[in-house]
């Protein structure tokens, strides 16, 4: 069910702010409430990708007045939400601590989407090294069996009786 997952992303991002407007005013540093805020992107983050994807979901799902506010609502309360919080930290461990969250957080997503491309571009050129030492073993393959057949059709040919007859 669409909208059933939409509300775990909604449900996902109440339940993190709920904990991080309760634990701000005490918490010593930015740890203690860590986990909240990935739960915070999370729950963004499936807002958001549930309301961009919508195959598989029948006709009054997806176009239907309903789902399409509540999809824009649930956006817009995640986005008000995560500005609120942003506001909580910036104002308990002093301003800018949003920002540089935001663009630490990005810096690792963007290294994670690096190697994975690395990991891909290596996996490739060792299939394609295997692919090529492969070729190299059918050619060393195909000369052996050339040279025996050779071999053999000289050894046939050369004797004196080609077909075996006196013996």
């Amino acid at each position: 069910m669409v909208l059933g997952d939409v509300l775990v992303g909604i449900q996902l991002v109440k339940q993190s702010v709920a904990f991080i407007k309760d634990n701000i005013s005490t918490c010593k540093d930015i740890s203690e409430i860590a986990g909240s805020i990935d739960g915070l992107f999370e729950g963004k983050k499936q807002v958001d990708k549930k309301r961009n994807k919508k195959s598989g979901a029948s006709f009054a799902d997806q176009f239907g007045v309903k789902s399409v506010a509540n999809e824009i609502i649930d956006a817009k309360l995640a986005a008000e939400e995560l500005y609120n919080i942003s506001v909580l930290i910036d104002q308990r461990f002093g301003h800018g601590t949003w920002g540089q969250i935001l663009t630490e957080r990005n810096k690792r997503i963007e290294a994670a989407r690096e190697a994975k491309k690395e990991q891909i571009r290596v996996r490739r050129k060792q299939q394609e090294e295997l692919i090529q030492l492969a070729g190299y073993f059918a050619i060393g393959l195909c000369v052996i069996i050339l040279i025996g057949g050779m071999a053999l059709i000289y050894s046939v040919f050369a004797s004196n009786d080609p077909l075996g007859l006196m013996r």
